[in-house]
Order: C-alpha cells, then sequence, then structure tokens
C-alpha cells in the first residue's frame, strides 16, 4: 500500500503570515526519506494555500510521484496539461468550505466530468475521481475513462460508534466493486493514526493519501516521524 502525503497545509501556514517560509518544497525529501511514495497538493481556485509557484516546483522535481488535486474547471484542466504531474485527482471544490467536504457527482456531471477525464488522459496524467463510496458513482467513474476512485473517507473518519461502522462497509463494498470494474483504489481524507487500520485492512485500497494529520502530528514530533508513524501503521 502506498502512502501519499498532502502537503497543503505547510503552505497554509506560510499564508497565515504571508511569508516565504515555510515552503511546501522543502517537505518533498523529509517525506519520501520517511517512507512516503507521492506528494499531493491541492492548487485551489482561491489559491488559499497552494500557489502556482509551488505546484510548478513541484511538478519540476525530477522522478516525483506528484498527485495534483483540482476541482474540475478549465483554469486547472489547463495548467495540469502544462505541468503534465504523474497524476491527478479531481475533487470538488467550494470557496465557502473549509476542506473538501465530500465527494464529486460524476453521476450528475457526467459529460463535464467525461472531457476533463479525457483531456488530461491525453496529455498522459493518470486521473482520479475523489468520490464517495457510493456504487453509481463508482461505475459512472469507470465510464468516462477515469484509471482510480480514492474514495471519500471523511465521513467515516467524523463518525463513531455505529454509524462508523456501517461506513467502513459502504467503504468495503465500494472498494471491492472499484475493484471489480478494473479501477485502481485509493482513499483519503480524515484519516488519524486512529483510525486508519481499518482502512488499511480493505484489501483493494492501494493507496492513502493523508495531510492534516500528517501536518498536525509533525508539530510535535517532526515531518519525518510523523510520515513514519503512518508509514509503520499501514505495514503493520
Amino acid at each position: 500500500m502506498h502512502l501519499g502525503v498532502n502537503i497543503d497545509h505547510i503552505a497554509t501556514i506560510r499564508q497565515a503570515r504571508g511569508t516565504a517560509y515555510p515552503d511546501p518544497l522543502a517537505a518533498v525529501s523529509i517525506c519520501l526519506a520517511a517512507g512516503a511514495n507521492s506528494i499531493t497538493a491541492h492548487l485551489r481556485e482561491d489559491r488559499r494555500h497552494i500557489q502556482d509557484r509551488d505546484i510548478e516546483g513541484l511538478a519540476a522535481i525530477d522522478g516525483l510521484h506528484l498527485n495534483m488535486e483540482m476541482g474540475v474547471t478549465d483554469e486547472m484542466v489547463a495548467i495540469c496539461e502544462r505541468l503534465k504531474p504523474k497524476a491527478c485527482c479531481l475533487v470538488p471544490e467550494k470557496r465557502e468550505e473549509l476542506t473538501t467536504e465530500g465527494g464529486l457527482d460524476v453521476v450528475g456531471q457526467h459529460s463535464r466530468m467525461a472531457a476533463a477525464v479525457e483531456r488530461l488522459s491525453a496529455a498522459g496524467v493518470r486521473v482520479s475521481m475523489f468520490i464517495d463510496p457510493v456504487a453509481e458513482q463508482i461505475r459512472a467513474s469507470r465510464e468516462i475513462g477515469a484509471a482510480v476512485v480514492e474514495l471519500h473517507t471523511g465521513h467515516y473518519a467524523n463518525y463513531q460508534g455505529a454509524a462508523q461502522v456501517r461506513e467502513l462497509a459502504a467503504l468495503a463494498d465500494g472498494a471491492k466493486l472499484a475493484a471489480d470494474l478494473g479501477l485502481l483504489v485509493h482513499a483519503g481524507h480524515g484519516l488519524t493514526l486512529e483510525n486508519t487500520p481499518a482502512i488499511c485492512a480493505l484489501p483493494e485500497v492501494e493507496e492513502l493519501n493523508i495531510g492534516h494529520a500528517i501536518i498536525a502530528d509533525a508539530i510535535f514530533k517532526g515531518l519525518h516521524q510523523a510520515v513514519a508513524d503512518f508509514r509503520a501503521v499501514m505495514i503493520r
């Protein structure tokens, strides 16, 4: 199972003061040395954390598996076509949200999503759809030609008790369906050291993308150790 580290919130700290530091790009070598397989960065339409110079700098790092998170807009598709990261993850995006609140509606925006996937795939970028573990959304992602689905684990992470058990079952069913359809299966959002093991136990899940918890843990234990601790949980 691969670990992708989202470095958005390093940029969040920088943007809070408008300084030149901390530089998100400085995190790349630390994360990789601690066991990460890829780096995720979300270039939002409002540029609240990652800036254009950040994503351009990341795309220029030789051999880096960069996963560019992005909204499905003409601007972002054009940037991704130009930079050609190894992968991109299409996500829903609203200015008023604190963080991504749910999965894409691939069913309801079938034509728009298909057009974006076609353009990005033609540019040589592996496309992932960030969706809730809903059968119709998984099938629609396969129909439009996406290579990957990233299952939204935010509800699972926020729930407790029976509700969490139900959400985990939905994630298990969604992962199995996606794999049966020939899709690669990733997962992410809201994952912590405490709730990650159950997601790791889903055999179809090949990659986790984790950001907020790693950067939060890094405040107390350092970035290398924070990444290494998640890597160790995944290996166990």
